[in-house]
């Protein structure tokens, strides 16, 4: 089974189900036209009968991954490449090893902004106490404006 098929919901649903795009929007609380560009960028590949779109429980799983990765904060390139190793190693065994790769340079790169950000807030907090003293030493409230 597919990574993917873990981020659906925990409901029972039938493999040989079809699903419309305004089925899956509505689901997904997303537009047609969001779902019609990852179909566009090759995220989703749906059947076609004439003009109609017809979406299967593995786009769906698809879908709800790709929501899930833009959660996270991956691009729509590695997505697509993470679905696509599923294509390569059924097992899922390269598809989990790389998300977990990708994950941890995720975490990493979160932690050193998250360490940038705190340098910045200590930064304005040190201009905060010294204006503030500055203020008071000069008989001014620095609560008032």
């Amino acid at each position: 089974m597919p990574v993917a098929a873990s981020a659906a919901p925990q409901t029972q649903r039938d493999p040989q189900r079809i699903y419309s795009i305004a089925e899956l929007a509505r689901e997904f609380g997303i537009t047609a036209r969001t779902i019609r560009f990852y179909e566009d960028e090759g995220l989703i590949k749906p059947r076609r009968q004439g003009l109609t779109r017809l979406y299967s429980a593995g786009d769906r799983t698809r879908l709800s991954w790709i929501l899930r990765g833009k959660r996270l904060g991956f691009s729509l390139a590695e997505i697509k490449e993470l679905l696509d190793l599923y294509q390569v190693d059924r097992t899922g065994v390269q598809q989990l090893r790389e998300l977990l790769r990708r994950s941890r340079l995720h975490i990493d790169d979160l932690q050193r902004r998250r360490r940038d950000l705190d340098a910045h807030i200590q930064e304005f907090k040190d201009v905060e106490t010294h204006v503030t003293a500055e203020l008071r030493k000069r008989g001014i409230d620095p609560g008032s404006e």
